[in-house]
């Protein structure tokens, strides 16, 4: 049985904390003991007893005493937590000299298929204008979302690749993200691309990416219908992620690798 460690108190906390308790192995044993979870008193966190894990969706605020408390351990890490700077990113990477650590924006495997779908699509379809919309629930803190970031991502990798295949000449011309537009904004840059997000009532994660080229249009949307998924997820990722040596890994490369 591994011991687990959760930071977060709030939805995602506590989903993650009751599924776990409900998981048994091929021999109806329990694969997880909680042995803290962790809510606004950072304190308790230099106290919790060692882990095999730290499942973490919590705040980019706590990163620094979450990292603390991987070095204290040498526990795994998998966060799920969104809005860190860049800054925090890079150290977040660093983590990954003390133990496995883990980042994604979504722990889906929906929306790992969808960041593929979505690679192959700008590919497939150059010229298009590519446009990311978001929707989740009025009380997500953060905006875009940790996953509408990752979609971007694989849309300007994508573009800067196929664009350098077939014209050198044009690596490194950057395409840009516009989060919303109002006013006399002018004609549409074709490198460009844009990024709304919509805030509303218990929307747990709806996604969509859309390509318009000259008279058709193509979307990808992905729609989560509870938030259990993404715990699940985290879940499936944590139990493969021990079993790894020190480093950063991606969602894809835990599971799918």
């Amino acid at each position: 049985m591994r011991k687990l460690c959760i930071m977060g108190a709030g939805r995602m906390g506590t989903l993650v904390k009751t599924l776990a308790k409900t998981m048994r192995d091929v021999n109806g044993e329990p694969v997880f003991e909680v042995v803290a979870q962790v809510g606004f008193d950072l304190a308790e966190l230099d106290q919790a007893p060692v882990a095999d894990v730290v499942i973490d969706f919590s705040n980019a605020a706590t990163l620094d005493a979450v990292a603390a408390y991987v070095r204290r351990t040498g526990a795994a890490l998998v966060s799920g937590t969104t809005g860190y700077t860049d800054t925090q990113m890079s150290m977040l990477r660093a983590l990954g000299a003390a133990a496995p650590v883990m980042w994604s924006g979504n722990y889906s495997i929906g929306v790992a298929a969808l960041r593929h779908l979505v690679a192959q699509a700008t590919r497939e379809l150059p010229g298009f204008d590519v446009e990311i919309c978001e929707t989740h629930h009025n009380q997500k803190a953060d905006a875009p979302s940790g996953t509408a970031a990752m979609l971007l991502a694989e849309v300007q990798q994508a573009k800067a690749a196929s664009e350098a295949d077939a014209d050198p000449e044009q690596e490194g011309r950057g395409y840009h993200a516009v989060y919303g537009r109002s006013g006399m904004c002018g004609a549409r840059d074709p490198h460009e691309i844009g990024v709304h997000a919509l805030r509303g009532g218990t929307v747990a994660g709806v996604h969509t990416v859309s390509f318009f080229g000259p008279g058709e249009e193509v979307s990808l949307t992905h729609r989560a219908e509870n938030r259990e998924i993404f715990a699940r997820g985290a879940l499936a990722a944590a139990q493969k992620l021990m079993m790894r040596g020190p480093g950063f890994y991606t969602f894809d490369e835990v599971m799918f690798g």
